[in-house]
């Protein structure tokens, strides 16, 4: 299971804030969602050959099929 205590502070321009975030509320996800969603799919493509846990794994494979 994914652990969520760390924390990562980033530094980005504030329009590009505001307007991520204003995207995010109309999907009714909240901008760390979306922060973890892309971090797992970085994760995914570019892992290379390292072994990744299944509950990463899994966790894609199910997004991009709603069905399982």
């Amino acid at each position: 299971m994914e652990n969520r205590t760390a924390r990562m502070t980033i530094l980005i321009d504030p329009l590009k804030k505001e307007i991520f975030e204003d995207i995010c509320t109309q999907q009714d996800l909240t901008s760390s969602q979306v922060i973890r969603k892309l971090m797992r799919q970085y994760i995914i493509d570019h892992a290379g050959p390292r072994e990744l846990p299944e509950w990463l794994t899994g966790h894609a494979a199910r997004a991009g099929n709603p069905s399982k």
